[in-house]
């Protein structure tokens, strides 16, 4: 087991990538703390995880409440006594182009994907410290380099996040602290799979879109999950700084 003993904190882990994360690490031997914005989204996938035989507990907030990451943080060390990684998965994808997109759009998206993980790595930094380590995981997309028109905030946001992955791995490096960054391509989950109803795709769009995929498929989240895993455990000892551009090839 890959993760054995340690305590890890997964954002956004209610359903998607970051439940497939969460997943992965309680099976490789972490306790979890399963995040989503309501008790009624994270409890049962915490519950369906200790029933598998692994560890993990429900936590919940609206990370656009900027209270809420710090908060998470602390309850994840009040149920478990420490935190040893962070995963910021929590995340939106609101479409808007130029020419649509709002303050309120931009300021809430800002809100999700930047500033939240940037709160929950400074509530987390004193007790990485205090052990003399920690490891902390963003996941980023592929459109923080290369975003389509209709998402032009939402990947600025990316891109924000990728500096801040860059930028934190110097400053704490001598505190221990590891931060890297998986910038993902399309992956299919149940969320995704709305999105593309909602933009005309049609019932059915992952088995077409899949089939034009360079492996014949559209990425998965436990794909994103087995890499997770390697990120966060001691045999990326030396690996920090990284923004890994996680994709299958040019789509």
């Amino acid at each position: 087991m890959r993760l054995k003993d340690k305590v890890i904190l997964v954002t956004g882990s209610s359903s998607g990538i970051g439940e497939g994360i969460a997943r992965r690490c309680a099976t490789e031997g972490a306790s979890v703390m399963v995040h989503g914005r309501t008790e009624g989204e994270s409890r049962p996938v915490a519950e369906s995880i200790c029933h598998e035989g692994a560890e993990a507990s429900p936590a919940f907030g609206d990370v656009s409440d900027p209270a809420v990451p710090a908060r998470l943080v602390e309850e994840t060390v009040e149920c478990y006594g420490r935190i040893d990684a962070l995963v910021n998965c929590a995340g939106i994808s609101t479409r808007a182009t130029l020419e649509t997109v709002t303050p309120e759009i931009f300021d809430h998206l800002m809100a999700v994907n930047t500033r939240a993980p940037m709160l929950a790595i400074q509530a987390a930094l004193p007790h990485f410290k205090a052990q003399g380590k920690g490891s902390v995981l963003n996941i980023g997309s592929v459109c923080a380099t290369r975003g389509p028109a209709h998402l032009v905030p939402y990947s600025m946001t990316k891109a924000a996040l990728a500096n801040l992955t860059v930028t934190l791995s110097g400053a704490f490096a001598k505190d221990g602290l590891r931060i890297n960054q998986l910038n993902v391509g399309w992956t299919l989950t149940e969320n995704e799979y709305q999105l593309g109803l909602q933009d005309g795709l049609g019932e059915g769009w992952p088995e077409r879109m899949g089939s034009e995929a360079p492996f014949g498929r559209m990425m998965m989240p436990n794909d994103i999950a087995d890499a997770a895993v390697y990120l966060l455990s001691d045999a990326a000892t030396m690996l920090s700084g990284s923004v890994i551009l996680f994709t299958p090839g040019p789509w």
